[in-house]
């Protein structure tokens, strides 16, 4: 027993290391990202589009990456995730224009194997402890995109913008040795088709494109991913125009978005284990959520505020979600096509949404229209979430 428990924690580690790769190299752009459009020649809605590529593979290839996972096994293709986001990045940083995008295209279908690979393994090796390692594997997400949000200007200080970039490529690497020592070429089986437990029986099989929840879950998560990355991508920029911080400054305050989004993704499960209803702590998750924007058009010298309450409520929202996703599918297979189909949907419009919001910021020189458009987009989360919540029993979450 103590060595199972041994080797689970072994084998924890080493997916948290593979998860701290999956934000990181995307999030790193935005601190940098005025400094690469001047650089590159690039309009703020090329700069957008090209921060929005990566989303745009989350939306095309999570089916793909699903076919993959199951063909090749978690083991070789989360190997060759880490290989690619080194490759990736080095293509972004010293391939001009034309490396750029297809750099964030490497990047962007990586990492979509991560997305699926890493629940994947988290319902199939910790099938007891579902919402804990969701909330570690969102923490350590979070973790990796803070690093580089706020290392990235600074090091871009001392050694320009592609240096900069290209040095994440070291997170990738040391994940990689670990990755392949601790498997050593080992692929586990596929899991056995068992229910996740705490989920809710659905009676006869029901294909999950045919549940409401489903679509409401999609929805909900339209909401979460466009906001977070219209967020990431422009959080810096909004700071330096309306609250008056510097660009290395503006950078760092950003961070504290990411930052706190760890919390975020530990603190809801433990709110979830002391059998708090779901849809209370969806509410007051898109309470803090919805800071971000209102405070921002409001009052931006609080941004310190709105930044904290959003980063955890981003956190936490993430986790919160697919916890509900897997509750409302049942078995692991279900878990697996509920989540391919709401990453596809969210992500298909979380694409575009940097780009739409980099575009409303040139026609109208100035903030408040995207900044309305992200309070909008976080209006259907909380109204969707909350519906898809409240139709789970309380013990579910």
């Amino acid at each position: 027993m103590t060595a199972r428990h041994a080797r689970g924690g072994v084998l924890l580690a080493a997916l948290l290391l593979v998860a701290l790769n999956l934000r990181g190299p995307i999030t790193a752009l935005a601190p940098v990202v005025e400094d690469v459009g001047a650089d590159l020649a690039l309009t703020p809605a090329a700069v957008g589009l090209l921060t929005g590529v990566p989303v745009l593979c989350f939306a095309a290839l999570t089916p793909v990456a699903a076919v993959a996972l199951a063909r090749a096994g978690t083991t070789r293709m989360l190997a060759a995730t880490l290989v690619a986001i080194l490759a990736g990045t080095l293509l972004r940083s010293f391939g001009g224009v034309p490396g750029a995008f297809a750099g964030m295209l490497v990047i962007g279908a990586a990492v979509t194997v991560g997305n699926v690979g890493v629940p994947t393994v988290v319902a199939r090796d910790f099938p007891t402890q579902v919402p804990r390692a969701m909330g570690l594997f969102s923490a350590v997400m979070n973790a990796g995109a803070a690093l580089t949000t706020l290392g990235t200007a600074p090091l871009a200080s001392l050694m320009g913008w592609r240096w900069a970039l290209a040095s994440w490529g070291a997170l990738a690497v040391v994940a990689l040795a670990v990755w392949a020592r601790v498997h050593a070429g080992v692929d586990g089986p596929p899991a056995a088709p068992t229910s996740v437990p705490g989920t809710v029986a659905t009676g006869p099989a029901v294909h999950v494109l045919r549940r409401p929840v489903t679509w409401l879950l999609c929805a909900a998560f339209v909401g979460q991913a466009s906001s977070y990355y219209g967020a990431t991508t422009w959080l810096p920029s909004v700071l330096h125009d309306d609250a008056g911080l510097g660009r290395a400054a503006a950078g760092a305050a950003a961070s504290l978005f990411q930052v706190l989004g760890v919390l975020g993704s530990v603190l809801a499960p433990f709110v979830l284990a002391r059998r708090v209803p779901p849809r209370v702590v969806v509410v007051g998750v898109a309470a803090c959520w919805l800071s971000l924007p209102v405070g921002l058009l409001l009052a931006p010298g609080g941004w310190a505020v709105w930044a904290t309450l959003a980063g955890l409520a981003q956190g936490a929202n993430f986790v919160l979600l697919f916890t509900v996703a897997a509750a409302a599918a049942g078995s692991p297979a279900d878990v697996r096509r509920m989540s391919a189909t709401v990453q596809t949907v969210g992500y298909s419009v979380a694409a575009v949404t940097p780009s739409v919001l980099g575009a409303l910021h040139t026609a109208s020189g100035g903030w408040t229209g995207p900044l309305l458009a992200v309070l909008g987009l976080l209006v259907l989360q909380v109204g969707t979430h909350t519906v898809a919540a409240g139709a789970l029993p309380r013990r579910t979450a």
